[in-house]
C-alpha cells in the first residue's frame, strides 16, 4: 500500500474507531495526532478536507489522496508512522491485513453470504 493510502485508510480506521464506544484512549489520541500532524502538512487550503472525510468517506476520498499527494504528505516519515500506528492500534490482530492479488471469488468482511458457480 502506498504511503498516501495507508494515511487515508489510518484516518478512515480512527473515524470509525472513535465512533464506538469501545474505542480505546490510544486511538483515539493516535487518531488526533495524525489528524493534527495531516492539518499541518496540507495547511489553510484545505480546510474542512479531513472533516468532509470522515462524514463521506466514499464521496471524499479520492479529493483526499489529491490534497495528500500535493502536499507531499506520503514522504512524511512522521506522518506515515502514525499513520501505520494507527491503523495498528484499531486492528491490532490484522483482523483485514489481507493479500487478494490473484484471487477469485473472494469476500472480505464480517457475516458475508456468498454463492459462486464456477
Amino acid at each position: 500500500m502506498d504511503p498516501v493510502t495507508v494515511i487515508v485508510a489510518a484516518l478512515g480506521a480512527g473515524v470509525s474507531a472513535g465512533l464506538t464506544d469501545t474505542a480505546g484512549v490510544a486511538v483515539r489520541d493516535a487518531y488526533e495526532g495524525l489528524r493534527d500532524a495531516v492539518r499541518r502538512r496540507l495547511g489553510g487550503g484545505a480546510d474542512g478536507a479531513i472533516e468532509a472525510y470522515a462524514g463521506d468517506p466514499g464521496g471524499q476520498s479520492e479529493r483526499l489522496t489529491r490534497l495528500l499527494s500535493a502536499a507531499g504528505a506520503g514522504q512524511d516519515a512522521q506522518i506515515v508512522a502514525a499513520a501505520r500506528r494507527l491503523l495498528e492500534l484499531a486492528d491490532p490482530a490484522g483482523k483485514y491485513d489481507v493479500d487478494l492479488r490473484e484471487a477469485k471469488g473472494v469476500v472480505v468482511g464480517d457475516g458475508n453470504v456468498q454463492v459462486n458457480h464456477f
